[in-house]
């Protein structure tokens, strides 16, 4: 079984082009969606995410929106805890797609190490 887990070197969810997720406002509040909008840099990009080492400069300081956990999944997407799995595992492929394509090394590294065949 395929188990979620964030992968290093990977950063895809820190790409947060606001065109490319027009319903935010859905799963965001006022406050939210304004901090998510206060952190998206002019190539789309978090302003915390460093693109050398590939990771977040503020990871154990990030917002509520930037955790996978299932309390935050619950509020925002209503997703109960034992859909989590599966739900975070589709979320990051669709993202690491977006950002990387269907084929690339990132895709690859992220399946291999959720277990997902």
């Amino acid at each position: 079984m395929a188990t979620w887990q964030c992968v290093k070197n990977c950063g895809a969810c820190c790409y947060l082009e606001p065109s490319e997720r027009p319903e935010l406002d859905e799963y965001l509040g006022s406050e939210e969606l304004e901090l998510y909008l206060s952190l998206v840099g002019e190539d789309g990009w978090c302003i915390h995410y460093n693109h050398q080492n590939r990771e977040c400069s503020i990871y154990s300081n990030r917002p509520r929106f930037c955790r996978v956990q299932p309390e935050v999944f619950t509020e925002m997407f209503g997703i109960e805890p034992p859909e989590l799995n599966d739900f975070a595992i589709d979320c990051c492929q669709q993202q690491i797609e977006g950002v990387y394509g269907a084929d690339s090394t990132e895709m690859k590294q992220y399946n291999d190490q959720v277990g997902w065949v």
